[in-house]
């Protein structure tokens, strides 16, 4: 009794699953192709690479001291602007130090009378920059070998550039930083130099290129991350067709038109850029004009295209 009630539940499953592959067999055999139309547009269409990258100074230098001694007057703040020549700190020699202290035991005619005859000597700035990092604070003592003060010129933003894309790149093309830390201000900038040597990294081999912004926003840090975007090319007023409209390979392209009997018709067309989202047409069509795009039709009775046996949603009220 047994075998029988197992051979006849295995004869109700085969014919299950032959039923469900009859219908979807019915399904896919009836579906046929729908199309959603797109109009030629006229605008704007950028060849861009995109790459990230540092903000670092182009000449970072740490201010040492001639000679061991001691701190008396410290000029400059960190963030402060100084210029080639000017005045960072009035430093005492070990000696001088030593010497000034004992004069002040004897009272402050004394220490007046030293200071005239044995003068401070001063540490200057030996660049225009900014002041980034200030280790030294008034009365401090200090070796030769200890950095007082970090000074940086000009901010850029090293950029690592794919291999693949470096033979795009070129000095003084346009591109735009936008740092991580600050996402809504976009610094123009152009390339300011290029690195014959690369790196590897994971693999990954890279160039990396001097980026240097055209003004240098007070929001920017040295250390920051940015996005650099090249622009490697670009057209205004255009007309274009979305890329995943055309069809073909090589130099030959087409679109789907709707011919005067409203059958698709292809439609041979000339291209030239294309951002990979947009492409420029340059004959074959007009502004205006509509061209079909291929979609997945759904069955009228069953618009989720899903089994008739599945769950369906339940209607409203």
């Amino acid at each position: 009794m047994n075998k029988k009630i197992t051979i006849i539940l295995i004869g109700i499953l085969v014919l299950g699953a032959l039923a469900a592959g009859l219908w979807w067999w019915r399904q896919s055999g009836n579906s046929s192709p729908a199309y959603r139309e797109e109009s030629v547009t006229r605008g704007r269409i950028e060849v861009t690479v995109q790459s990230t990258g540092i903000v670092q100074p182009r000449n970072r230098l740490e201010v040492k001291p001639p000679l061991a001694g001691r701190a008396e007057e410290v000029a400059v703040q960190e963030g402060q602007l100084v210029k080639k020549g000017q005045v960072l700190l009035w430093m005492s020699s070990s000696e001088r130090a030593a010497l000034i202290d004992a004069a002040r035991a004897r009272g402050p005619e004394e220490v007046k009378r030293w200071e005239e005859f044995y003068r401070a000597t001063p540490v200057v700035s030996p660049i225009d920059g900014t002041v980034i990092s200030r280790k030294i604070e008034p009365g401090q003592s200090f070796t030769a070998s200890d950095a007082l003060l970090v000074i940086a010129d000009r901010l850029l933003v090293e950029a690592q550039v794919d291999e693949t894309d470096i033979g795009l790149i070129r000095l003084r093309l346009p591109a735009r930083i936008l740092l991580d830390a600050y996402p809504g201000e976009s610094v123009p900038a152009s390339v300011g130099a290029l690195a014959y040597e690369s790196k590897t990294v994971s693999n990954v081999t890279t160039y990396t290129v001097d980026v240097v912004p055209a003004r240098i926003p007070a929001l920017m840090r040295s250390g920051m991350t940015a996005t650099v975007t090249f622009l490697i090319s670009a057209k205004d007023d255009v007309l274009r067709v979305p890329t995943h409209a055309l069809h073909g390979d090589g130099g030959q392209k087409s679109v789907l038109v709707s011919g005067a009997d409203g059958v698709p018709r292809e439609q041979a067309v000339e291209t030239g850029l294309s951002d990979g989202r947009q492409t420029e047409i340059i004959s074959g069509l007009n502004e205006g004009d509509k061209v079909l795009i291929t979609q997945a039709k759904r069955d009228s009775k069953n618009p989720g295209g899903a089994s008739p046996l599945s769950p369906q949603p339940r209607k409203k009220k």
